[in-house]
Parts: C-alpha cells; sequence; structure tokens
C-alpha cells in the first residue's frame, strides 16, 4: 500500500524528476523558454527603438537650437551690439567729457577728433560690410584659379569644395556662415556681418585701425580731463581723516575712488575704451603682422599645425618638405597687394 502511493506521488507531483523527464513536460519546457526568449528579445526591439527615437529626437532639437544660433549664420545681432556700444560711448562723451572739456578750455579741433574717427570708422564700417570679400562663382572661377599657385602645403590643387562643387582656389575658403566660397579667404567678421576677403580687406583694414585710432582719442581725452581736474583741485597734496580718526595723505587708490565718486560715468566709460584701446591694439598689431607678411588669418592658423617653416611635414608621396610662405613678395608689395589685389593679367606680367 506505501508504494502504490509513493507512484501515485511521482505520477501527480509536477516537481518530481520523472515527470521532469517526460517528453511532453520537455517540450513544454523548450516552449516556455522559447516563448520568454521572444518575449526578451521583443522587450530589447521596443527599447532600442524608444532609445532611437528620443536620440533622433535630442540630435533635431540641438541642430534646432544650433541654427538658432547667431554663431552659425549671418546676423545683425552683433552689428546692432557695436552699434549700441559705440552709441552709448560717444553719449557719454558728449554729455559730460565735451561740456566739461569745453569749460576748461581744451582745444576744440581735439575735441572734435573722435567725430571725425567716427565718421571715418563709419565708413569703412558700410563699405567693409556691403562690399564682396571675393565670392566665387562659376562665371568668375576660371580668371580667380589663376591668381595665385597652390603652395602644396596649405592649398592642394584638385581639392573641390563639397558645397559649391567647384575645385578649390589657391588661398580661398569656404564660409559656413555665408554659405560661399570666398577668394583669399582671411575669417568671418560677425561685427560687420560679412566675410573678410580679397576686395574688402583694406575696408576692414582701416575700419579697424580707426575704430583703435577712435579708442585711444577718447581715452586720451577723458585721462586728461580726470587729470586736470585732479590738478585744479590740488587734491594730491591733500590729505583725509579714516575711519579711526587718523590723518593719511592722498593714495591713488583714494584718488580712483574719488573720481568715481564724483563722476561714475565718466570713469566707467575710461575703464572700457582703456580695455577696447588695448585689445584692439593688439589685434591690429597682428593685422599688421599678417598684412607686411602676406598672410591670412586662416593660412597663419593653418601654417601652426605644420610648426610654420621651421618643421619638416610629410606629404601622400612620402616626401619631406618645408612649409614656407610663397605668397610673400616684400613688405611694400606685400602692403600694396591689400589695397590692390592682383588680378590675372597682373600674375602673367610679374610671371
Amino acid at each position: 500500500m506505501q508504494k502504490s502511493r509513493e507512484v501515485q506521488h511521482l505520477r501527480v507531483s509536477p516537481c518530481s524528476p520523472a515527470v521532469e523527464r517526460t517528453p511532453c513536460r520537455i517540450l513544454l519546457d523548450h516552449t516556455q523558454k522559447w516563448w520568454r526568449e521572444q518575449q526578451r528579445r521583443a522587450r530589447l526591439q521596443r527599447a532600442s527603438r524608444c532609445s532611437k527615437n528620443h536620440i533622433t529626437s535630442y540630435l533635431k532639437l540641438v541642430i534646432k537650437v544650433h541654427r538658432l544660433s547667431p554663431f552659425c549664420y549671418r546676423s545683425c545681432l552683433f552689428v546692432a551690439l557695436h552699434v549700441a556700444l559705440q552709441a552709448a560711448v560717444y553719449g557719454e562723451y558728449t554729455w559730460e567729457v565735451f561740456v566739461y572739456c569745453w569749460e576748461l578750455q581744451f582745444h576744440l579741433l581735439l575735441l572734435l577728433l573722435p567725430y571725425l574717427l567716427l565718421a571715418g570708422n563709419m565708413g569703412c564700417f558700410i563699405l567693409c560690410s556691403r562690399a564682396n570679400p571675393g565670392i566665387i562663382t562659376k562665371s568668375n572661377h576660371a580668371s580667380l584659379v589663376k591668381i595665385y599657385a597652390y603652395d602644396g602645403v596649405l592649398f592642394q590643387k584638385g581639392v573641390a569644395c563639397p558645397t559649391c562643387n567647384m575645385e578649390k582656389p589657391a588661398r580661398s575658403k569656404h564660409c559656413s556662415f555665408c554659405g560661399t566660397c570666398v577668394h583669399r579667404f582671411d575669417h568671418h567678421c560677425v561685427w560687420v556681418n560679412n566675410c573678410i576677403g580679397a576686395f574688402n580687406a583694406k575696408y576692414f583694414f582701416l575700419y579697424l585701425f580707426s575704430l583703435a585710432a577712435t579708442a585711444a582719442a577718447i581715452t586720451t581725452i577723458t585721462a586728461a580731463f580726470l587729470i586736470q581736474v585732479v590738478l585744479l583741485s590740488n587734491m594730491m597734496h591733500g590729505s583725509y581723516i579714516d575711519e579711526q580718526g587718523q590723518e593719511h595723505a592722498v593714495e591713488i587708490l583714494f584718488l580712483v575712488q574719488h573720481l568715481f565718486l564724483t563722476f561714475p560715468r565718466v570713469v566707467f566709460m575710461l575703464g572700457f575704451v582703456i580695455l577696447l584701446t588695448l585689445v584692439l591694439g593688439a589685434y591690429c598689431c597682428f593685422n599688421l603682422y599678417l598684412a607686411l607678411t602676406n598672410q591670412t588669418s586662416n593660412e597663419w592658423y593653418k601654417s601652426r599645425r605644420y610648426g610654420s617653416s621651421r618643421r619638416l611635414t610629410l606629404q601622400p608621396h612620402d616626401r619631406q618638405v618645408v612649409y614656407k610662405n610663397i605668397y610673400s613678395k616684400g613688405v611694400w608689395m606685400n602692403l600694396k597687394e591689400i589695397f590692390k589685389p592682383p588680378t590675372v593679367l597682373e600674375r602673367k606680367k610679374t610671371t
């Protein structure tokens, strides 16, 4: 009786080894495993599809935000900021500095110098922003490609622009802001909202130097006015009493604080134009160096990768060459090329 109960127990219990060894049970186990595997794969596919959709939507959002950025296309935002800053500086100069200096009997021509420089600067600004920098089209491509020779290092012959579908002339570059290839490309200036190329480099050169001269003139006149105020008040020979009741001679820090409390807008404007003069002065020196050596900003930046003329570079034909600026023709000719870009006829005469 006990044996028969054990046999019945083995037949009924689903967890017993005897039941697991039956063909039906093995088939059922395989079916359950296959079904679980199919469900797992389906979950993974749904998750991958969701992640791909999320990544795609995120990339679309990033591209949309990037396109809205003023740094990836031509925008008048920086032009408006440029005009607003100039208006603020000249408004303060006219409202306070000019009036005070006139009362202190400054020379009229000295006071009118910033306005004369402003007129010249605005003229160069309009010419630089409106002039054609040297856009390469199918009609002028054949003539522009003959002006400069390929140096074989920075500019290779036979390289085509994938956007414009044209062979790139030497010293040219495709501007992603303007969407065109520019002859003798220097850089894209957001402050004038235009590329700087062969045909408007002279206007940019004059615009930059007139802007630096304007900032330097306002700095000089404003500093002279504040110095005159200090000298007339005889403040440097005075003294002041601190919070502890001790008397001290006037120092530079106390003098600056006093001037800032007396003429806050004038001192703030002076600090701004001093910083602007230093930055523009350094940039003018850099552009003068590029002009005298017949380089562009694009070429100067690319030549740093090759270590300029002091480093050997490996070419595709496994030969070592030294990068050399083949476009430099001497200081005078290099400076002349800025104001009078060469043409095909001029190059034929020189060759």
